[in-house]
């Protein structure tokens, strides 16, 4: 398995795409079968998230600084995302906006994969070589072994407060 951090992160989107599509498919009567989907893409997002905020971000903040503006954009786009990922933490499938909150929620994180994934992986893998992306794709895998699985863990939210406040 490749430890390339941008093939690392690409099959993450993968795995959240076809949770967002199942959601989707589900269908209106489905609560039960939502809320476990919606439990699998909380799980998922926190450590997606972690590991990017974690290792991701940081390193090509340090070895490409003209791509700082991209970094901190996308520190917001997943403080949005931890905002709803935590509400729906707290919600139980039969409330009147979870739907409507995890709809907001997949419209956001597939808009900012496709950034991603169209616009800032492009920069990157242009800007550092294959042995520097298999590092830090190393880092990041050593992280998503000890991320949070909750957004109720205090790590969950730490470097995205972190990056808002600072």
């Amino acid at each position: 398995m490749s430890t390339d951090a941008i093939v690392l992160l690409k099959n993450d989107h993968k795995d959240i795409r076809r949770l967002f599509r199942d959601f989707e498919k589900a269908g209106e009567n489905a609560t039960v079968e939502k809320g476990r989907i919606v439990k699998k893409i909380v799980e998922i997002l926190t450590v997606h998230t972690y590991i990017e905020n974690e290792v991701m971000y940081p390193r090509v903040r340090d070895l490409l600084p003209d791509l700082e503006d991209d970094v901190l954009e996308s520190y917001e786009e997943h403080h949005v995302a931890d905002v709803l990922v935590m509400e729906l933490f707290g919600m139980k499938p039969d409330a009147e906006r979870f739907d409507a909150k995890t709809t907001v929620l997949i419209e956001s994180v597939r808009h900012h994969m496709e950034e991603e994934e169209e616009e800032w992986f492009p920069k990157v893998r242009e800007g550092l070589d294959r042995k520097t992306l298999q590092a830090i794709g190393a880092e990041m895998e050593k992280a998503r072994k000890k991320a949070p699985r909750s957004p109720s863990q205090p790590s969950a939210l730490k470097k995205t407060v972190d990056a808002v406040v600072s």
